[in-house]
């Protein structure tokens, strides 16, 4: 994952409604109303929440087969995955600075 789509999902993530939206389409793909209903908010800023979503690649959208003015949105794996991956290699990185710093401490006790 490029150092620009990590921040983009980082951004898109940092608003609590953005999370309540990934947080429902866990469980399945969901209309963009039946979202703005879940999370309690407008449908206009539903609508906005989930453009910023669409941008950072966290969701994509589908039409539904009988309306096509109906927007489906469901969840991508990509960007969580790599998001995943660039915490656990910093956790691994912060791991190994503090075992170094306790063998430096030890050993200055000493």
């Amino acid at each position: 994952m490029s150092i620009d789509n990590l921040d983009r999902t980082l951004a898109a993530l940092a608003d609590p409604h953005r999370r309540r939206v990934v947080d429902l389409l866990r469980d399945r793909p969901r209309r963009a109303g039946e979202l703005a209903e879940a999370a309690r908010i407008s449908f206009p800023a539903m609508s906005r929440h989930l453009k910023t979503l669409r941008q950072s690649g966290l969701v994509e959208e589908d039409r539904d087969e009988f309306d096509s003015r109906v927007r489906i949105y469901r969840l991508r794996n990509e960007p969580m995955t790599a998001l995943k991956a660039w915490l656990e290699a910093t956790e691994t990185l912060w791991a190994r600075q503090l075992v170094a710093l306790k063998t430096h401490l030890n050993k200055t006790k000493r």
